[in-house]
């Protein structure tokens, strides 16, 4: 099981929200590429970095930021990024700059054509994020509900190419309340690609509880409020999760 640190960026800064809303962000620290470099030498194999102005503009506004997050990674280790992709000429310049995924979310579910066409161009580089509430998928930074059901859309999506679902369940992101354990086993079964588990996770109970399931096809799961408030220590929860994994 890999846990994947999450750098949620807002105007330049690293915080982190509740429920994805944008008025309650704590603000974790100043700097990004030290926070990158702080979670590296813990241990973290992946980083999963979230444009948040993005998420909301539909365009990138924290470019600045996620370069110096890049510089200071360099070759190490593979950066996902989500948050405003909704162009090819995006992800083709994220790519070129040293992201090594990419997550598409909102513009996944409303402009399927454009996801089809990400995974023919950009083919082993395009992951989709889906947020639900109750099975549901939310687009436009959790503001709207469609009437899609998670495991209906991540199917299709698989058809197009995705190299996997990172699933978040939007009632539990930012709440320390832990994951949705049962609604990402389902979602995984239903599929052949991996699974990212995304959204409440909060101590090493939590971890124990994935890497039993990880069988199922959750290969991976962010970490975020929970490694910024201190209720999970990340180097501790990687060694567990390898250790288990091992077992």
């Amino acid at each position: 099981m890999l846990l994947i640190p999450a750098i949620d960026l807002k105007d330049g800064k690293c915080v982190r929200l509740q429920q994805g809303d944008m008025k309650s962000s704590t603000t974790f620290g100043d700097d990004p590429a030290a926070m990158a470099r702080r979670w590296i030498d813990a241990g973290a194999r992946r980083l999963h970095l979230v444009d948040l102005n993005g998420a909301f503009a539909g365009k990138p506004v924290n470019e600045p930021a996620i370069k110096s997050i890049l510089r200071a990674v360099g070759d190490e280790i593979p950066v996902q990024l989500g948050g405003g992709i909704r162009d090819l000429d995006t992800i083709e310049r994220y790519l070129d700059d040293g992201i090594s995924y990419v997550i598409i979310g909102t513009a996944a579910v409303k402009s399927p054509g454009f996801l089809k066409d990400a995974c023919s161009a950009f083919g082993g580089h395009i992951i989709v994020g889906l947020d639900a509430k109750e099975g549901k998928v939310a687009t436009d930074g959790w503001s709207k509900l469609t009437g899609h059901e998670v495991i209906d859309l991540a199917k299709k999506f698989e058809d197009y190419g995705v190299e996997a679902i990172i699933y978040t369940d939007i009632g539990r992101d930012g709440m320390l309340t832990g994951v949705n354990i049962d609604a990402t086993v389902k979602l995984a079964q239903a599929l052949s690609i991996p699974v990212i588990a995304s959204g409440g996770l909060s101590d090493m109970a939590d971890i124990e509880k994935l890497c039993a399931v990880e069988s199922d096809g959750i290969e991976a799961v962010i970490c975020g409020r929970s490694i910024y408030s201190g209720s999970l220590d990340f180097a501790a929860a990687q060694a567990r999760a390898d250790e288990l994994g091992a077992g």
